[in-house]
């Protein structure tokens, strides 16, 4: 099954909405993980981990 691509948009309202107290911890981990925080940080990490090897 393929994903969709990441949603930043999405994770930015579900972190904001989080910060205004309007969801929990495990909320917000749930909503960033569905849409695409992994994909956005390995992505962000990638330029550091090839200028490291």
């Amino acid at each position: 099954m393929d994903r969709p691509p990441a949603d930043p948009v999405k994770m930015l309202d579900s972190w904001m909405a989080w910060e205004r107290g309007e969801i929990t911890p495990g909320r917000v981990m749930a909503d960033l993980k569905t849409a695409g925080l992994r994909e956005v940080l390995e992505g962000l990490a990638a330029p550091q981990v090839a200028a490291d090897a």
